[in-house]
């Protein structure tokens, strides 16, 4: 076994886990994205026998699915009856609990425990008082000066370690075949497959912590299995692996099918049968008040639905980072974080910069963020060092217990008295890009003809008509307190920041003369001079617009006034609807806002199952009960084809890791979720354990998916993507991307394609670029079989 052989062996292994987004940067994402090549259903049971997961819904959820009339009848009669199963549904779910598997003991518990604790040690980035020494040496290096003062383990001489993590691996690995070395990699990394994921983020993210501190799965292995051998513990998995019963994992994969095709036809029929919207008659205006592009976020829809019944506005759906690929530098602490997609790489960097008559707002702005970031570490170092915490305790007793009395009785006044006193750096800042290109200096404006390009995108693929004299590109951030996962609640298109960042950028590029004067003399493009553009928030917690209009000219203040007196009624019906809640809605949301004892805040993106990309014509007159992603699409508008080749290798791709994301910390949340947060600790600012220890937790808490411990609130579905656009377009573009017809072919998303020149008839994506046809009716396949249906229509009552 050679260095080569071992590195192939670890990619190889590293399918099986995804990555552990740390807290402040929690991106949802497919936890088997390394499983996307091979069909949903090979990946699950091959997850399932290394993660001693569980990979489907449980069975109670099915039966609460069943009893809510969330799974048709005929969808699961008629897949049984296809599979040669002819007893009754309520048979087959009493036999699907009845083979329900028992949680088997962790054996590699031990060696488990004391490899976390290393990693925790290792890993921190800034919450330990102490730190681990000799980490600049990296994992491996750091383990093997200090094991021997870990008595688990039990070495007198760190001469007894291989210098090295490959020396270790080879050493150890020397009588075993290459084949074999995936399986003992695969095994071991999947027993810790929270930390092995955040291993995978930190390696190929390149943080800073990882420049100063670096650790790869190679060191882990390295230690992991030295550990396991020094202490002979079993390093081959053995017979060990879970023996999968076929016959429950058959039943769980056709009650899964039944539930998503009865979800699809439901969506077929509400799609077909919602009134159209007609063209405006000559006595209604032809061009909107206001128009208000949204993130496709499944919490816009909602939103948009309210904004719309308050006046003659129109609304759009975009990814949520405006089409800006960049990294933001925050005024507050200067980091400079992510504000695009993952799987994009930044091509910008934005900050802010003084308006040119506000620079003494700026100046006081940071010298408040100083003294309270010395007056924080300050009071930690008090908290936290031995001589001063007792006393420091006994000193402020007073003011902390009436601290926590407020929070805990008044959160919501207390939210409202912050926000109205808070100084909000966009209004005496405006945004500034630069590029971040390699072989560029930071500080070089970007040329004309990108920022054009930006523009320009962001109108083509929503399929834009007219300009209102007020355009409001709209992010979306959540506002929680004492919550971990708090990041979790914001933009997943900007890599789980805020999206005002992105859209106040975009507004300031398209309010730009010379990019306005671009657009019209190489594009035709003609934006009139009485439009402006202005960036806005959405808070989804509260589903309060904030609008950022510092720099609006006067010519508009008065129609803004309005746009505002009606966003903060689409706040007050939008929080009823949210929370159904007929009185004091808006008071009731900023307490969820801001009560630290809070497990829920609001429930983010849970029961998304759909994207549609469409015009907002097809769903306007609709209530998706916020369970779709919604991007604006005019095929007429997209000649090319390009602008829905890029919706489906960009935002489809997001949505399908963000529905995955969902779906398995749902099936799972002990290995794929986040636990409860009543037991949480966090370690290291990054990540959080339950309890004292154990693996880091990769996914959603679950507080964000379930009513109760038991009940269902999320619908563990794949994803079902409707498009609106001529067939043979969408089979073109699928024929040329191979990683989009992975994709569909291994089922991890769904397809159908309503063909405005076939009539707007739905069809559904096969496998290999094959279509059938989708009766409106819901539960009537043409593709069935047409006596298997007669007796399934027999069976039913009534």
């Amino acid at each position: 076994m050679n260095q080569q052989n071992i590195q192939e062996s670890i990619v190889k292994a590293s399918r099986v886990i995804g990555k552990t987004w740390p807290l402040y940067s929690f991106v949802t994402s497919n936890p088997l994205s390394g499983y996307e090549r091979f069909p949903f259903k090979d990946a699950v049971s091959s997850a399932k026998k290394h993660l001693n997961a569980n990979v489907y819904p449980d069975t109670k959820i099915y039966q609460q699915a069943w009893e809510q009339n969330e799974i048709g009848d005929i969808e699961l009669l008629s897949l049984l009856r296809e599979n040669g199963l002819h007893e009754s549904p309520e048979f087959y779910l009493e036999k699907m609990e009845s083979l329900k598997r028992t949680t088997e003991k962790n054996k590699n518990h031990d060696l488990d425990r004391i490899m976390a604790k290393w990693l925790a040690a290792f890993m921190d980035e800034g919450l330990a008082e102490w730190e681990m020494p000799n980490k600049k040496d990296g994992f491996y290096g750091a383990w093997r000066t200090l094991a021997k003062y870990d008595g688990e383990i039990g070495i007198k001489d760190s001469r007894e370690i291989p210098k090295t993590s490959s020396e270790a691996l080879t050493g150890i690995l020397k009588d075993y075949s290459t084949e074999a070395c995936v399986d003992i990699f695969t095994h071991h990394l999947a027993s810790l497959s929270g930390w092995t994921g955040y291993i995978n983020y930190r390696s190929e993210s390149n943080s800073p912590w990882q420049q100063e501190y670096p650790i790869n799965l190679e060191d882990y292995l390295g230690v992991r299995l030295w550990i396991a051998q020094h202490l002979k513990l079993p390093i081959t998995t053995n017979n060990d692996t879970v023996q999968t019963d076929e016959t429950l994992e058959k039943l769980q994969y056709i009650c899964l099918k039944a539930w998503e095709s009865s979800w699809q036809n439901q969506l077929i029929k509400t799609i077909m049968e919602a009134p159209t919207t007609t063209e405006p008659t000559p006595k209604e205006p032809l061009a909107p008040d206001a128009q208000l592009v949204f993130c496709i976020d499944t919490r816009s829809e909602l939103i948009r639905r309210h904004v719309e019944s308050k006046g003659n506005y129109e609304t759009f759906g975009y990814a949520g980072f405006f089409g800006i690929a960049m990294d933001y530098e925050d005024l507050d602490n200067g980091l400079t974080r992510k504000s695009c997609p993952p799987i994009v790489d930044s091509a910008y960097k934005v900050s802010e910069m003084p308006q040119t008559d506000k620079k003494e707002k700026l100046l006081a702005y940071e010298k408040k963020n100083e003294v309270s970031k010395f007056g924080e570490y300050f009071l930690k170092r008090m908290k936290n060092m031995l001589p001063s915490a007792f006393g420091y305790v006994e000193g402020s007793g007073v003011y902390y217990g009436l601290s926590l009395l407020a929070r805990t009785l008044v959160p919501g006044h207390l939210y409202s008295l912050k926000q109205k006193n808070t100084s909000s750096p966009e209004s005496y800042c405006h945004p500034t890009i630069n590029s971040v290109h390699p072989q560029t200096d930071h500080n070089l404006q970007i040329p004309l003809d990108e920022k054009v390009a930006i523009v320009k995108s962001a109108f083509d693929l929503t399929g834009w008509k007219q300009f209102a004299p007020l355009v409001l590109f709209v992010g979306h951030g959540s506002h929680t307190a004492n919550n971990p996962f708090g990041s979790s609640l914001d933009c997943g298109a900007c890599a789980a920041s805020p999206g005002r960042h992105n859209a106040r950028m975009l507004a300031k590029l398209a309010n730009m003369p010379e990019v306005r004067k671009a657009l019209l003399e190489r594009h035709e493009m003609t934006i009139p001079d009485t439009t402006i553009f202005i960036g806005a928030e959405h808070n989804t917690t509260t589903d309060e617009i904030v609008i950022f209009d510092s720099e609006v000219p006067d010519t508009h203040h008065r129609q803004l006034e309005d746009v505002k007196a009606d966003l903060l009624r689409a706040q007050e019906t939008a929080t009823k609807d949210r929370l159904d809640n007929a009185h004091n809605s808006v008071s009731l949301a900023k307490t969820k806002a801001n009560d630290w004892g809070e497990t829920r805040p609001e429930w983010g993106l849970a029961k998304n199952a759909g994207f549609i990309v469409a015009p907002r014509k097809l769903t306007k007159n609709t209530n998706l009960n916020s369970r779709c992603f919604l991007h604006s699409y005019d095929w007429e508008m997209d000649v090319s084809g390009k602008a829905l080749e890029g919706i489906m290798q960009g935002p489809m791709v997001v949505t399908q890791w963000i529905n995955n994301h969902y779906y398995f910390s749902t099936v799972d949340n002990t290995t794929f979720g986040g636990g409860s947060k009543i037991t949480h600790n966090v370690t290291g600012k990054f990540g959080v354990v339950q309890g004292n220890g154990g693996d880091l937790k990769m996914g959603l808490p679950l507080q964000s998916l379930r009513s109760s411990d038991h009940e269902m609130y999320h619908q563990p579905l794949r994803l079902s993507v409707l498009i609106h656009a001529p067939l043979s377009r969408v089979s073109e573009i699928i024929s040329r991307n191979e990683n989009l017809k992975t994709l569909l072919d291994n089922e991890w998303i769904y397809l159908m394609v309503q063909d405005p020149k076939q009539d707007n008839t739905i069809k559904r994506y096969q496998k290999n670029i094959e279509w059938i046809s989708s009766s409106e009716k819901p539960g009537t396949k043409e593709n069935s079989n047409s006596h298997i249906e007669t007796e399934i229509l027999a069976e039913i009552p009534g």
